[in-house]
């Protein structure tokens, strides 16, 4: 099959432009994280006390839910 030079490129450009827009519309819909080392530090308590993973971030334990329904106050 012969295709014209002006078709690969309109397709190619096509392709260039859908892989863009659908990376900007991934950054878009991504959320942030709300856990911050803050929360320890005001706290007082280790990331490990929320969280369980000790660094913080991901699932958090009964306590860490408790405090996030409670507005992330002790």
């Amino acid at each position: 099959m012969k295709m014209h030079l002006k078709t690969v490129v309109v397709l190619a450009s096509g392709v260039a432009a859908a892989v863009l827009i659908a990376g900007a519309m991934s950054l878009s819909v991504s959320g942030t994280a709300n856990a911050t080392p803050a929360y320890a530090g005001a706290t007082g308590k280790a990331c490990g006390y929320c969280h369980v993973n000790a660094a913080g971030g991901g699932k958090l334990k009964p306590a860490g839910e408790k405090f996030k329904a409670n507005g992330h106050k002790m």
